[in-house]
């Protein structure tokens, strides 16, 4: 083959520091376009949905294979907590937590990853953000990963 093709979904989850409730509806959908803006113009990733509530953000997006997943992640997170600070849009010192969940999603599933994400306010009148991740980590195996890489 003399081309090389990529086609990588990717579902990526990040929160507050400590988990404040700092994303108020006020602005939310200002950071979110913000946020789909930069990883668009400057790293060439196409979003397929953005949402969140007032702790986290989901973001659901193809991956430019000329970064790596955790180079995109952190200037996401830096950049958009320096913008947040500098436009003054909350009282409080805004921050990203330090970690974040990033997993492929297969073609076959985009369409189920980008409801779970639109529905995010419906989701979590039920679940809240500590529960979803624990299930996320469940769901994915991550228990057992994260357990090996402590033992290491």
């Amino acid at each position: 083959m003399s081309h090389s093709y990529t086609k990588i979904w990717l579902h990526a989850v990040f929160g507050t520091k400590y988990r404040q409730s700092l994303i108020k509806r006020a602005f939310e959908e200002t950071l979110h376009n913000h946020i789909r803006h930069h990883l668009e113009d400057d790293f060439g990733c196409h979003i397929r949905a953005i949402n969140g509530t007032e702790d986290h953000v989901h973001i659901l997006f193809l991956v430019d294979p000329k970064y790596a997943v955790k180079d995109l992640l952190k200037n996401i997170k830096g950049e958009s907590s320096h913008w947040m600070n500098q436009q003054n849009l909350t009282t409080e010192k805004f921050a990203w937590q330090i970690g974040y969940g990033a997993l492929s999603v297969s073609e076959s599933n985009v369409n189920q990853v980008e409801r779970y994400i639109r529905n995010q306010k419906e989701h979590h009148r039920q679940m809240t953000f500590l529960e979803e991740y624990e299930n996320f980590v469940r769901m994915h195996g991550l228990a057992l990963l994260l357990q090996t890489v402590e033992t290491v």
